[in-house]
């Protein structure tokens, strides 16, 4: 019998309660990773809607993001371009300051990741209250990218993120959604 989609995807994310601390209910995706059947039916799923449009980059989110949007860029026939954290590019970067929980950070991506116009898909593990996925999208855009589309696995609906991508007229797609945060 083959499961659906959902089924697979929801029996193979591991949930650890009180991660990374209490109250929190951390959703974890190497599980489904290490799942071959999982793996592969996720990223079939996430690149499925732009499969034979030109889309010349997937941009990942350090670092669940990386996993995905390499195997997202294979298929798609594109380049990938990761986003990291700051200070840990080597070469000349464009930086963005972005809210998180509790604070700000920074991240980064290379200055010559890309030319302006170039159309490019963002792609992490999960969406939750946005920060880091908006702080993305506004990096991309600075840099002259076509942000096409965000992609994730998981989806936190009750924390916001989706709407916030959206109010900034950005495509979201995801695969599964968990009540809570």
């Amino acid at each position: 019998m083959h499961s659906t989609l959902q089924e697979t995807l929801l029996s193979t994310i591991r949930s650890i309660t009180d991660y990374p601390k209490p109250g929190i209910v951390f959703r974890d995706i190497t599980t489904l990773l290490g799942n071959a059947r999982a793996f592969r039916r996720s990223v079939d799923e996430l690149v499925h809607p732009y499969a034979g449009s030109k889309i010349d980059h997937v941009t990942g989110i350090e670092a669940r993001g990386f996993i995905l949007g390499g195997a997202m860029a294979h298929q798609l026939s594109a380049g990938f371009i990761p986003i990291r954290k700051k200070g840990k590019l080597p070469h000349d970067t464009v930086s963005i300051a972005y809210s998180l929980e509790y604070g700000i950070d920074e991240m980064e991506m290379h200055k010559d990741a890309l030319k302006p116009g170039e159309r490019v898909i963002l792609v992490d593990d999960l969406i939750a209250t946005g920060g880091t996925a908006v702080g993305a999208v506004k990096l991309l855009r600075q840099m002259g990218a076509d942000v096409v589309a965000a992609c994730f696995v998981i989806d936190l609906p009750e924390l916001g993120g989706r709407r916030k991508l959206e109010a900034l007229d950005v495509t979201v797609r995801t695969l599964v959604e968990f009540e809570g945060h």
